[in-house]
């Protein structure tokens, strides 16, 4: 084997021992950024067990999309739940959207965190580094007029399944989240009142969930009213 060749197979080698340890870096049981120091964080995400609406408000820089969106909705799409996760479960196949306000803005925060990378392959296309492991990532459609942004991803669950989870964007009007039943939603910054009752209504018939994660920059709106109206907080 010829040292360029093996120097390459070590790479990859490491690259997906890394990918697959990105779910395990979160919510450590010790060290510096153990679980126990993020109990607001862990109480919302084991409040999905209980409520079909939660909403994690806050400032910016403090873990809503990472730790709490993209954390979530890359477990549920994976099947790759920590021994501690007390949220709520999926067992069967699941439809997912993961949106936001623009759809450049969705691949450069939700698509990235979930998929990491993409890198064109012979005759297809691969995404690295992400929360979701490349070992489990089906089929990649590519979003039109939008560079380096996907449409959907298809994902291997661990028991053996596909899972699907589609990008989108709020620029696309309440139209576009008319029709189907989704299992899984997450709102990545806040999304316009009409859109987010779109939201509600696609998970009536599957007995889904709504998870949003923003900074209020537009105070008390209507969409944050509605959305404090009779919660309970954490």
């Amino acid at each position: 084997m010829e040292p360029q060749t093996a120097t390459y197979i070590v790479l990859q080698e490491l690259r997906r021992r890394t990918e697959r340890d990105k779910l395990a870096q979160l919510y450590p049981d010790d060290g510096p950024l153990r679980r126990e120091l993020y109990h607001k964080h862990t109480a919302m995400l084991a409040a999905g067990a209980i409520h079909a609406e939660r909403v994690a408000l806050g400032g910016n820089r403090i873990g809503k999309t990472l730790s709490i969106g993209g954390y979530e909705m890359a477990l549920h799409l994976s099947g790759l739940y920590p021994p501690w996760w007390e949220g709520k479960r999926f067992d069967e196949p699941i439809l997912t959207w993961a949106a936001g306000t623009k759809a450049s803005k969705v691949r450069d925060v939700n698509q990235k965190f979930l998929l990491g990378s993409l890198h064109q392959r012979k005759g297809y296309t691969e995404a690295v580094g992400g929360l979701i492991p490349s070992a489990r990532l089906g089929r990649l459609t590519r979003r039109s007029g939008v560079a380096d942004a996907v449409d959907q991803v298809v994902v291997n669950h661990i028991s053996g399944y596909e899972n699907v989870c589609t990008f989108k964007s709020y620029e696309e009007g309440r139209t576009s989240f008319e029709a189907e039943g989704v299992d899984f939603i997450w709102l990545d910054e806040e999304p316009p009142k009409p859109i987010y009752d779109e939201c509600k209504m696609r998970i009536l018939t599957t007995r889904g969930c709504i998870l949003s994660t923003f900074t209020p920059v537009e105070g008390m709106s209507e969409t944050v009213m509605s959305l404090l109206e009779g919660s309970e907080f954490l």
